[in-house]
């Protein structure tokens, strides 16, 4: 077992195995079940739908106290609705909590006054959403999106590069492939390694195989990492001098697996068990004042605002989106 401490520990409760069910929800099931190409067999569909129901209501709740002004986001039933919290978070997650202690650390360069707002896809700096499927390898889409901003930076072109280059050939380094992993460890692999393959050469295949690197595909290379202090000030300035910016948070909550759009606070959000990577594009401030992150995650188009979701900013470091932060050297 691996000295790394995977955080993929919250529980639902179980199921009965004999679950009653709510009629009314009858044609929105089948709808459901249509929409996403689910299917089950006799003895487990009456158990995912009780779990997909128990989500829906819960759904349906927090929406009804959005529309009365409760919370500052909304939330929808996603292909993710016949999950639990334990199976979501073994499938979609895979952020591992520790890493090395020597690194260098983020100093804010002069930049004269760090804009209010920023968006990099706005500057070419951000490939299309990705799904990392059933497969926790978020830590190499969200390496891969801060590696592919530096690169265009460098470059000036934006290529879309492998995760499953990351996901089969950086375990060495500390990473499990779809069972976690972590930024630094995926920068450190095509630091040593001398390149990254594109996405286009080594297509995402959401599951761990062999190490199929091949250096005629190579569109990237990595000359070390930084990491951003725990500060969202620091944050802040980082993703506005170098752009995009890795990171890890707290994302086991269902408000956040069925956010759909709006401002995300969770005040039951840790600051310290991160369970997810994600990548700062940007950040801004909407007409009430309310600032955020902007962030893309790698569950898909279909997934909040298309694939994004605003991420309160300047609220105690909510989620913990500070509290590891890091960018590679290119």
């Amino acid at each position: 077992m691996t000295p790394i401490f995977l955080l993929a520990t919250l529980c639902l409760g179980m199921i009965s195995a004999a679950p009653t069910h709510d009629p009314s929800f009858d044609t929105v099931w089948e709808e459901w079940k249509t929409k996403h190409g689910k299917t089950y067999n006799t003895n487990e569909e009456g158990q995912k739908r009780a779990v997909w129901e128990n989500n829906m209501k819960m759904i349906n709740l927090h929406n009804e106290d959005y529309l009365k002004g409760k919370h500052g986001f909304s939330l929808e039933m996603n292909a993710f609705g016949d999950l639990t919290n334990t199976e979501f978070r073994e499938l979609m997650t895979g952020f591992q909590s520790m890493g090395p202690k020597e690194t260098t650390i983020f100093r804010e360069p002069f930049l004269g006054d760090i804009p209010k707002s920023l968006d990099w896809r706005e500057h070419g700096y951000v490939t299309p959403v990705k799904n990392q499927g059933q497969c926790g390898s978020c830590w190499a889409f969200s390496a891969v999106g801060s590696l592919e901003g530096q690169i265009f930076k460098k470059t000036g072109k934006l290529v879309s590069l492998s995760e499953q280059n990351l996901v089969d050939c950086s375990w060495s380094y500390g990473n499990l492939g779809c069972n976690g992993g972590l930024m630094e460890f995926a920068f450190q692999y095509v630091k040593e390694n001398r390149g990254l393959d594109t996405g286009e050469s080594y297509a995402y295949e959401a599951q761990d195989g062999l190490c199929r690197y091949n250096p005629k595909y190579s569109a990237a290379n990595v000359t070390g990492f930084v990491k951003v202090p725990l500060s969202e000030d620091d944050l802040m300035s980082a993703v506005a001098s170098v752009g995009p910016v890795s990171v890890g948070i707290d994302s086991h909550h269902q408000s956040f697996r069925f956010y759909s759009g709006g401002m995300y606070y969770e005040p039951d959000c840790s600051s310290t068990e991160m369970d997810h990577a994600v990548l700062v594009v940007g950040y801004g401030e909407e007409s009430d004042g309310g600032k955020y992150w902007l962030v893309k995650n790698s569950w898909g188009e279909d997934w909040g605002m298309d694939g994004y979701i605003k991420m309160a900013k300047d609220q105690n470091n909510n989620c913990g989106i500070a509290t590891y932060a890091i960018y590679p050297t290119v």
